[in-house]
């Protein structure tokens, strides 16, 4: 019997360190495969061609204003339309709930900065990296984009990006230090892990709809 049980557990114990060096393994391969793509904001103005800045959602305040990962993101988008990278901004993310916005107020400041509101796009349902990559491509027609996100998102971004065959580069918004950066760096291992299957099986997101042209007006987004 006890043999029996040593040999269970030194199974259980090789499975578990398979498994861990599979779960890196992954996150090395997304990284290596997305890390060139990372390019800074001169680079991105002059790539040409560039159908849109895709900034990407995350955090707002009960109060709505944006978390400092959102407002840099946001900062680093608007330099970048500054700059000449595209003529057209995409704000996406979660905008599921009444109560709970990030793309107005994302729009909203970019807007207070002084780009022309039918410039700054809204995905109302980018509720995940995954589905904000998909419909960039399948509701708003790009092909060509540049990512805004910090680093550490960046490569997930990227990785699925290459994956729906997006043409896509990115651009790092770690504009200062951000609090529970450590945890949120663990957290991210095995957000990359789920991302590389979901980007081989490439479900549909949680909505489509019409498809909405990058270059015609942005108050079609407006909600």
């Amino acid at each position: 019997m006890d043999t029996w049980l040593k040999r269970i557990g030194l199974g259980v114990l090789v499975l578990a360190i398979l498994g861990a060096v599979a779960v890196f393994a992954i996150d090395a391969h997304v990284q290596t495969t997305a890390g060139p793509r990372i390019v800074t904001a001169d680079e991105a103005a002059v790539l040409g061609n560039v159908d849109c800045v895709l900034v990407l959602g995350c955090g707002v305040h009960p109060d709505g204003c944006p978390s400092d990962m959102l407002a840099d993101r946001i900062a680093q988008g608007v330099a970048l339309y500054e700059n000449g990278t595209s003529p057209k901004l995409l704000m996406s993310g979660d905008h599921g709930r009444a109560d709970y916005d990030e793309v107005n107020a994302m729009r909203e400041m970019a807007v207070q900065a002084g780009l022309p509101a039918d410039d700054v796009f809204m995905d109302h349902a980018g509720f995940s990296t995954y589905e904000s990559m998909y419909r960039a491509r399948d509701v708003f027609g790009a092909k060509r984009i540049v990512i805004v996100s910090q680093k550490y998102h960046l490569y997930r971004a990227l990785y699925v990006a290459e994956r729906l065959g997006l043409d896509a580069y990115g651009v790092s918004a770690d504009l200062r230090p951000y609090a529970g950066q450590e945890a949120r760096e663990l957290r991210e291992v095995l957000a990359r892990n789920k991302d590389f299957f979901t980007a081989i099986v490439q479900p549909p997101p949680t909505f489509l709809g019409d498809p909405i042209s990058l270059s015609g007006s942005a108050s079609v987004t407006e909600g």
